[in-house]
């Protein structure tokens, strides 16, 4: 990452102080709360108490309990997931690995904007499943994962920590789960040490949470039946049905909406209404004698020193609210203001300071905006800005609202204003300004530098525990309002008209002037011809009118034609691009090796490729990755020429088997007819596509007719629940939940002669090297007789399962199940799975 500029340091240290003050709202558009928001916000500013909710992966908090503890108690909410869910599975795309991370980031945001907590994280990597929490701290860095729980302990300064997960290793769960629980308790105990993770005490204070507790359910116990019968005696239940009346929603149906935010984990939810108890089993800390995880925890103002007049304004303003007439309020919490600043500095001071000129400016009706109606610039390009203000209130208001200055970060442009603001009438300012060259880019930041199957690498411990990154053009607003100062600030964001939609707002993005990719993510070289292999690379420009060159790297036995340079090209306009094509002599030198491009633009050379992931229900995201791709240098072969895909949840398939020099036709469900079907020499239905795609179980005799007329039927996995139907294939089978997550677990080969595994390539021990994140999933457990089972695999300390791929004549074709994860090895070129899923496809009967 590029070096951060004196005024982006400076930011970063008030984001870190502050950054437990408010809940995530991105760079879009400007809040606007209605009186009944505004009266649950001044209600909000009694409450002094905070929860720190610790799991391992997006969607894996219990929203019910979020929102609980935020909406019902008012309390400072925090859910920690350890990891972004880069390892799990996408059920609304393509997007896998750090994108899929990316993309489930946002969706909790999202989450959290609807049930009001707030977002951490910590450096640890999903690196997919794993069955041992013992396995899970070897690949993660433990100290380092320790070390931002504590951070994040500290940041929030939680009075009690629930985890989600049971800490015992004996549990039956993801290993992730279990670990996370287990340096849950760790860093209960550490928090408070100042001998312990000392780089955080220079921003932040030890802190001890008073109580630990497992938020236990049925889950754990296998039925809610079994649950129903336990002994709970031991346990702490809580009611978090109740109802909201200034929200107009029980609590439960704020937490379905909230949950239903993890789209690309199929979590959609039904709301639910009425009592509904959370159970909690205390494991640190001293036991309360009735329900109330709180109680003996003081969490009103007067657990600060001179706090106590606080709260009793506070009430009082809460008593004489007015729904007709908020900016009544306003004097009086002018008063709490000063008060507030008034008391020595500390943790609740900030977040309720802060709380505080929030409510008076939304009072007020006091509106800022800070857009352009660019979506996007580099550094040293000019953005022209639009700034704008107004006040609000009724007309029977006579507040002295005055805008003194105006600041535009990092330091771009101050002015003084000393404006006072007429009621209702806004104060408009437009303004140019240069990007300085040293201005970061707003890209996903825990991705800018190389990290480990285990770990991101984030050197800036200001960042580390965020979940995304903080934008450096922002507008500091300085008012008075009735002779008292208070600053606001605004994050710059894009704002355009679009017919059909209105205004549309979204985050405004500071990215290269150029990106570079390859137009594949991996490069097959067949060893019968590896003399001439096209590479082509693709730039796009990112601003108007400029100058490019291309390079591609190559190891230096590997000849590039015709140079490793390219010509250099024009482009005129922001988003065109340019492809140029070099050639590629790989017949000396490695077998696999990676390959990297770089564009050079103005003297400076950019060696990034953009990813964007675009869904309704996030804000679009812009991710910089390292433009490379594998190159492998293969004995391929393969007699399957046409093939038909049926796409399911979404992954690389027909990609990859256009690489194998296949034509493949993407198939629609008004496809799936004999007329058609008959043209392929196979059909292949890509992953979860029986979780996915409703239509499929009306097609199945059309596809079984099909294979029983000699066509080749490829079934990849399918999560064993949520089937649309229970026959995934002609002959009857069933799926279970085992995988093998050990990549390098030895695969067995059963059937050395069968044809799938000799024709046209021959699969040795060999081809099962260098495969990526895990061998398979969701591994049928039983199968009809006539399907051969033609691999064994298990992971450490566990029994040998058969059902990795199994094959079976069917009338005069193929049907084959696999649940190798090939969706995974396609984009990382590993030769084994493109040999051997060509042998799948080109099954024929003699």
């Amino acid at each position: 990452m590029r070096c951060l500029a004196t005024s982006w340091r400076r930011w970063l240290v008030i984001a870190f102080v502050t950054a437990s003050v408010l809940a995530h709202v991105s760079a879009q558009r400007p809040l606007k709360p209605n009186a009944a928001d505004l009266h649950d916000a001044i209600k909000r500013l009694g409450v002094l108490g905070s929860v720190l909710y610790v799991a391992a992966h997006p969607d894996d908090e219990n929203q019910r309990f979020i929102s609980y503890c935020a909406n019902e108690k008012r309390l400072h909410t925090t859910y920690l997931s350890l990891t972004r869910g880069d390892g799990g599975q996408n059920l609304i795309g393509a997007e896998f690995g750090e994108a899929l991370g990316v993309l489930r980031t946002q969706e909790l945001l999202m989450a959290r904007a609807i049930d009001g907590g707030h977002q951490r994280f910590s450096r640890a990597n999903d690196f997919g499943y794993s069955k041992t929490a013992d396995e899970t701290l070897r690949i993660w860095d433990k100290e380092a994962v320790l070390a931002d729980i504590v951070q994040v302990i500290r940041e929030t300064q939680p009075d009690i920590i629930v985890n989600r997960f049971s800490h015992d290793k004996n549990t039956r769960t993801h290993g992730h789960h279990t670990a996370s629980a287990m340096l849950a308790i760790e860093a209960f105990h550490l928090a408070n040490r100042p001998d312990t993770f000392t780089e955080q005490l220079k921003h932040l204070s030890p802190w001890q949470p008073r109580r630990l507790f497992f938020n236990t359910s049925w889950f754990f116990f296998g039925s809610r039946e079994a649950f129903e019968k336990m002994d709970k005696s031991h346990l702490f239940s809580v009611n978090v049905g109740t109802y909201l009346p200034l929200k107009g929603k029980s609590n439960t149906e704020i937490a379905a909406e909230a949950r239903s935010m993890h789209r690309c984990q199929g979590f959609g939810s039904l709301s639910t209404r009425g009592e509904t108890l959370e159970y909690f089993d205390l494991i640190e800390g001293d036991r309360p004698k009735t329900n109330d995880l709180f109680e003996g925890i003081n969490t009103t103002w007067t657990r600060l020193p001179s706090g106590a007049p606080i709260g009793e304004l506070l009430a009082e303003i809460d008593r004489n609210f007015r729904s007709d007439y908020p900016a009544a309020s306003v004097p009086d919490l002018l008063r709490v203001l000063q008060l507030i600043r008034a008391l020595p500095d500390s943790h609740w001071k900030r977040i309720k300071e802060k709380e505080t000129e929030a409510v008076i400016r939304d009072c007020l009706g006091l509106y800022l905006e800070a857009s352009t109606r660019a979506t996007g610039a580099s550094p040293g390009d000019t953005v022209r800005l639009h700034l704008e203000t107004i006040y609000r209130s009724t007309p029977a208001s006579n507040f002295s609202v005055r805008l003194e200055s105006i600041h535009i970060e990092p330091g771009l442009f101050d002015t003084t204003c000393s404006h006072t603001l007429a009621l209702n009438r806004p104060w408009i300012f437009s303004k140019t300004v240069r990007l300085p060259e040293s201005i970061p880019f707003t890209a996903p930041f825990w991705l800018r530098q190389p990290y480990t199957t285990g770990m991101y690498t984030v050197d800036s411990l200001l960042l580390r525990t965020q979940p995304e990154t903080p934008r450096a053009l922002r507008v500091r607003w300085h008012f008075s309002i009735n002779g008292l100062p208070l600053e606001y600030q605004t994050e710059v964001a894009s704002k355009t008209e679009e017919p059909a939609l209105g205004e549309v707002w979204q985050p405004f993005e500071v990215l290269p002037p150029a990106f570079v990719e390859f137009t594949e993510p991996c490069y097959l070289i067949r060893k019968a011809d590896p003399t001439r292999v096209p590479i082509a690379l693709r730039v796009r420009a990112f601003r108007d009118s400029i100058y490019c060159r291309l390079r591609l790297l190559a190891p230096s036995a590997w000849k590039v034609t015709p140079s490793s340079q390219a010509p250099e090209a024009f482009l005129a306009r922001k988003d065109q691009e340019w492809t140029y094509t070099f050639f590629l002599d790989a017949s000396k030198g490695p077998e696999l090796a990676t390959l990297r491009a770089e564009v050079e633009v103005g003297g400076r050379s950019y060696a990034d490729q953009l990813l964007t992931v675009r869904y309704d229900h996030i804000p679009p995201q812009y991710i910089l990755l390292p433009a490379q791709a594998r190159a492998v240098r293969l004995d391929l072969n393969t007699t399957a020429r046409r093939i038909g895909y049926y796409m399911g949840a979404g992954d690389d398939g027909p990609a990859a088997l256009r690489r194998m020099g296949c034509e493949v036709t993407l198939l629609e469900d008004k496809d799936i007819q004999p007329e058609i079907l008959r043209k392929f020499d196979a059909i292949v239905l890509g992953i979860r596509a029986y979780n996915t795609r409703e239509a499929l179980k009306n097609h199945q005799a059309l596809l079984f007719e099909y294979v029983q007329k000699g066509g080749t039927l490829v079934v990849q996995y399918n999560n064993s629940f949520d089937l649309v139907t229970s026959q995934v294939t002609p002959l009857p089978l069933r799926l279970s939940r085992t995988r093998v997550t050990d990549e390098t677990a030895k695969m067995r080969i059963l059937q050395p002669k069968h044809p799938a595994l000799t024709v046209p390539n021959a699969i040795e021990p060999a081809d099962f090297e260098g495969w990526v994140q895990e061998r398979g999933l969701y591994f049928p457990d039983q199968w009809d007789s006539r399907f051969t089972p033609l691999l064994a695999c298990n992971d450490p300390g566990e029994p040998s399962t058969e059902g990795a791929l199994l094959v079976a004549p069917y009338g005069k074709g193929y049907v084959v199940y696999t649940g190798l994860a090939f969706f995974r090895q396609f984009p990382a070129g590993v030769p084994g799975a493109y040999r051997l899923f060509a042998n799948l496809i080109s099954l024929k009967q003699k």
